[in-house]
């Protein structure tokens, strides 16, 4: 990889708040995932991220989620199950105009029902959007 597109990495990254130390673990990765986000999160936090079968705590979720992924809500709270109190979901979903890209509607309902509050949405990539899901303050 070039200094350039490690820099674009990075910075992409950057954009989710994770810092160095975190288990990341991702969920949902398939052939259409941004390799260079997942580059810089791994960059970031110094390690490798950890996949679906990881059985231990982890800091920070990234979900790659598309519309025909099935029930929204059941993987929220799937995802939730090894987090940290303090921990953050990111719902990675293919922006408005790609296949499978999902309704904000659609993530605001899902949220609260899986225990979630929607905080904020970058771009995360030239087809990604990412959602920032935090649990309810009273609740941590």
């Amino acid at each position: 990889m070039t200094a350039a597109a490690e820099d674009e990495a990075r910075a992409r990254a950057s954009r989710l708040g994770l810092q160095p130390g975190l288990t990341v673990q991702e969920i949902g990765y398939d052939h259409d995932v941004d390799d260079l986000l997942r580059v810089g999160i791994e960059g970031i936090v110094g390690g490798e991220l950890v996949d679906e079968d990881y059985d231990d705590v982890v800091d920070a979720v990234v979900m790659w989620w598309r519309d025909d992924d099935g029930d929204l809500v059941d993987a929220l709270m799937d995802a939730i199950g090894p987090l940290t109190d303090q921990g953050v979901v990111w719902l990675m979903t293919p922006k408005p105009g790609r296949d499978g890209h999902v309704e904000a509607e659609d993530i605001a309902d899902a949220a609260p029902t899986a225990g979630l509050q929607q905080t904020s949405t970058i771009s995360a990539g030239p087809n990604w959007q990412g959602t920032r899901l935090v649990a309810p303050r009273a609740k941590r």
